[in-house]
């Protein structure tokens, strides 16, 4: 140990530091400062820990300690108390902050640039933003909130913000302020007295069978309390939300299945310890041929890789539409395409890593006052999974267990099934110790399920006046090594497979194969928008092939009210044709001026649907001090929807927004599924919507003081759905769903140089929130087109670094314009419908149909890195190599 001593925030601290700590691990661990976010260290490549040495921007994580001695070092927390008003209220008000846990790197990096150029553009505010990485928003309102810093530092007036939290306004982010200025705590944010920190061995190679783990030499060192593996489970030790097949370890004896398989986990008192101890795990293997594709997972003789579940090959399920009669369709076509189209492996890449901590009974936990059960916070997206999990595989009754959710650092469908939370629940209860686990990015990027990778064969026709006359697809999904929810993502693949238009005949079977690769499993548009890669593609090769315009072809057959979706559901509220006139205005200018263009429709369903139920619980509490807690069953990730709660409930109430706080907790009781398939808005809106009706008629009689301590209940279920496939008549497949369409315009040079993108989003409850979820989603989808892949080979993992796969930048990425439109639906509240995934949805393919018009190449693959718009965004997948 060394002891150096530095400027903190304009006061001196000396500190006794390790030979190979870092500026991060200084602030976080020694100095409690925590605004500085662990994203990726030590690499720092997302600047999530950006802070000021000596006035010059660093970022923490890559900085050794032992550098700053002598240096001055500022935070957030030493911002003036003018600065801090002036960044954290404008990032606030401009929609900047959506998960919020990339935003403190930018609001220093924001300060760092105002203090050397009072009035930045909106170009040298992008270029200042370069070594950031953000993954919600699309940068666009980021550098709205830093160009609206500097001009009210320069003493401008604000911008008026309307803070009714009436429907339709845009109230700011609950708690954004305090998400900017990194005063919310995350996870890992966390702590409490006599907390020990765990760390996780994983599986050295993806398919392997366990000789021995000795972990002998890993519990003989000094502050270790814990190294446990799959014989100290006392309950269930394969967990999953559909199908029990994935191990919370992997016991000796057994095979691992991909190179996030988990091994053993050790809790210690410090987290490098914990790691240190984690490294002293020797374990034998009998390393065995990975199964690396579908192709060889489907092969006579292949390996099973589920064998103990009774599977008799490595198909996990099998989905299929049929509707009409392709083969005399077919043959009535005027033209005939087909094609094989693939998409690729994509990493979530939340800005937060997986963290959990465990406070077992009696233990301190974070009120000051002991526990009265184990109470677990997970930042996953639905506590009650995790809370049906845990107790399950713990051995416990479910009321002897309590699951609070800490508001996740972004999710996108990465943080569904469970993580880390049984391992750290299980060493809290084996050590009677707090525990908290947070892992790395290498670490994350092994361990959570990702974007199935579609191969999918289309074969489309159409009449002479283009027409779609049929559509048959085969598709197959690489499912990697565990279940995780792959049935539905292939299911949902199919039942989208004819995209945004009414298609009456229709044959389409999708498969989902087990592999050695990393599991998949829900992403952001949770396979429409591989399937609409290939419909969308498809639709303009048939439009020249018939001399029509691609805005034509797609208005002669998109959907409307009374039209039959894919899957055999008759739709209502239906504005697409509306996105579509939204858009051609703005198509006619772009081709008038010569540019190449590409168009690409999009739907997206609302609700998981498809036999299962769609329910939202809420309930408000109402406290002594006034306020009035809104309790609901759905995870906030940075979509908005404590906000869009709080305008609920202000809306039907007719109380302000400052009167409400938002939690998600276990012990409300109020049971929710999964925050997925775009519901949450829809489901939980109208729970609370419930609630508030209640609450507002016991108001009509008695003020708020007097209803102190009661509990007002709200409910929302929809089961009415049908399985995809059911043979019944007029089949209700999704509570909903929504329609974009997407213009792509590149410049001379195939840059994609804006995108236009037109949603009918029911009724837009907060449009600015609204406009950055579709920003995020375009940003998402432009890497999913160009730039991002996470490459597997060999089932090994080649490039797990936010670097090497690909991620979109500030400065590169094109101009949006985001235009709304609103026809009511009836099933959400307020006629809202749901926009969480629906914004990635076309872009892809408008982007590859923009390309074709560009260099009359039609490319059939993602991501489409050859091209002059990918070249343009600068980032290329790149492998590094993975640390075991």
């Amino acid at each position: 140990m060394t002891k150096i001593t530095f400027t903190l925030n304009g006061q001196s601290r000396t500190e006794e530091i390790a030979e190979a700590e870092s500026l991060l691990e200084l602030l976080r661990e020694r100095c409690r400062v925590t605004s500085p976010k662990d994203a990726c260290a030590p690499s720092g490549q997302c600047g999530a820990c950006v802070v000021l040495v000596d006035g010059d921007k660093k970022t923490a994580c890559a900085v050794p300690a032992h550098k700053v001695a002598g240096r001055s070092v500022v935070t957030l927390e030493g911002l003036s108390g003018r600065e801090r008003d002036a960044l954290g209220g404008a990032f606030a008000e401009s929609g900047a902050v959506q998960c919020g846990f990339c935003i403190p790197g930018m609001v220093m990096c924001g300060k760092h640039l105002i203090d050397k150029n009072p009035t930045p553009s909106r170009g040298e505010i992008g270029k200042a933003l370069s070594g950031h990485l953000c993954r919600c928003t699309g940068y666009v309102k980021i550098v709205d909130a830093i160009e609206q810093a500097a001009a009210s530092l320069r003493g401008e007036s604000p911008l008026p913000c309307d803070r009714t939290g009436q429907i339709g306004t845009a109230l700011p982010r609950f708690r954004g302020r305090e998400m900017a200025l990194g005063e919310f705590r995350y996870l890992d944010d966390l702590t409490v007295p006599e907390l020990l920190h765990g760390a996780l061995v994983l599986s050295a190679h993806p398919r392997a069978k366990v000789l021995s783990i000795d972990v002998s030499a890993a519990r003989a060192l000094p502050g270790v309390h814990a190294v446990i593996g799959a014989s100290d489970v006392p309950g269930q030790r394969f967990q999953g939300l559909i199908y029990r097949d994935w191990p919370i370890f992997v016991a000796v004896g057994e095979e691992t299945r991909y190179v996030g398989d988990v091994l053993c986990a050790v809790a210690a008192e410090t987290r490098e310890l914990a790691r240190q101890a984690a490294a002293l795990v020797e374990v034998r293997y009998e390393v065995l041929p990975p199964v690396s594709s579908p192709d060889e997972a489907l092969a006579a003789g292949a390996p099973l890789l589920h064998p103990e579940n009774g599977h008799a090959d490595n198909i996990l399920s099998t989905s299929k539409v049929l509707r009409g009669d392709v083969q005399r369709a077919e043959s009535e076509s005027a033209v005939v395409v087909e094609e094989t189209f693939r998409t690729q492996f994509i990493e979530h890449a939340f800005m937060e890593p997986e963290s959990c901590l465990a406070v077992p009974p009696q233990a301190l936990d974070l009120d000051g006052q002991p526990a009265a059960m184990l109470h677990v916070y997970s930042q996953g997206q639905g506590v009650y999974d995790d809370l049906r999990q845990l107790a399950s595989v713990l051995a416990l009754p479910e009321d002897q267990l309590r699951v609070t959710l800490v508001s996740a650092g972004g999710a996108f469908g990465g943080k569904e099934d469970l993580s880390v939370q049984a391992q750290t629940a299980l060493l809290a209860v084996v050590t009677g110790r707090a525990v908290k686990l947070t892992i790395d990015r290498v670490e994350s990027i092994r361990l959570h399920p990702k974007r199935h990778p579609l191969t999918m064969r289309y074969r489309v026709g159409c009449a002479s006046d283009g027409r779609i006359t049929f559509v048959k697809v085969d598709l197959v999904g690489d499912k990697g090594a565990y279940a995780s929810v792959g049935t539905k993502v292939v299911e949902r693949a199919c039942g989208h497979a004819t995209g945004a238009y009414n298609v009456e005949n229709v044959e389409v079977k999708g498969i989902a194969v087990y592999t050695n690769n990393p599991p998949c499993g829900a992403m952001r548009g949770f396979g429409a928008n591989q399937a609409n890669f290939a419909m969308e593609s498809t639709l303009d090769m048939l439009a020249e092939k018939l001399g029509l315009d691609a805005w034509e072809i797609r208005y002669r057959n998109a959907l409307f009210d009374g039209a039959t979706f894919c899957s055999g559901q008759k739709l209502q509220a239906v504005g697409l044709k509306k996105t579509l006139d939204a858009v051609r205005p703005h198509y006619l200018a772009a081709r008038a001026a010569g540019k190449s263009v590409g168009l690409a429709c999009g739907i997206k369903n609302v609700g998981i649907g498809n036999g299962m139920a769609d329910v939202g619980r809420a309930a408000l509490l109402i406290n002594s001090d006034g306020t009035i807690t809104i309790a609901n069953g759905y995870t906030e990730m940075g979509q908005g929807l404590f906000t869009i709660l709080i305008q609920v409930a202000c809306t039907v109430t007719g109380l302000p927004p400052s009167v409400f706080v938002a939690t998600v907790d276990t012990a409300d009781k109020v049971p929710s599924g999964m925050t997925t398939a775009s519901r949450a808005t829809v489901c939980a809106g109208q729970a609370v919507m419930d609630a508030a009706r209640k609450l507002k008629s016991a108001l009509a009689s008695h003020s708020l003081a007097e209803l102190a301590g009661q509990r007002f209940d709200g409910e929302f279920v929809f089961d009415k759905t049908s399985p995809l496939g059911a043979d019944v008549a007029d089949p209700i497949t999704h509570l909903s769903f929504g329609y974009a369409t997407q213009l792509c315009i590149l410049d001379g040079d195939g840059k994609v140089e804006r995108v236009v993108a037109a949603h009918d989003v029911g009724r837009a409850l907060n449009p600015k929130l609204l406009a950055g979820q579709i920003e995020g989603s375009i940003h998402m989808g432009l890497g999913f087109a160009l730039t991002e892949e996470l490459i597997v080979e060999g089932s090994e993992i080649k490039n797990p670094t936010l670097r090497g796969i690909g991620l979109i930048r500030a400065e590169p990425m094109p101009a949006i314009d985001v235009l709304l439109i609103e026809e009511p639906e009836p099933s959400g509240p307020f006629g809202a419908k749901g926009v969480g995934e629906i914004g990635l949805v076309p872009t892809a393919p408008a982007v590859a149909n923009a390309l074709y018009q560009h260099d009359k190449v039609r490319r059939f693959s993602l991501p489409m890195r050859d091209s002059s718009a990918a070249r343009a965004l600068h980032p290329q997948p790149k492998r590094a190599a993975a640390r075991s």
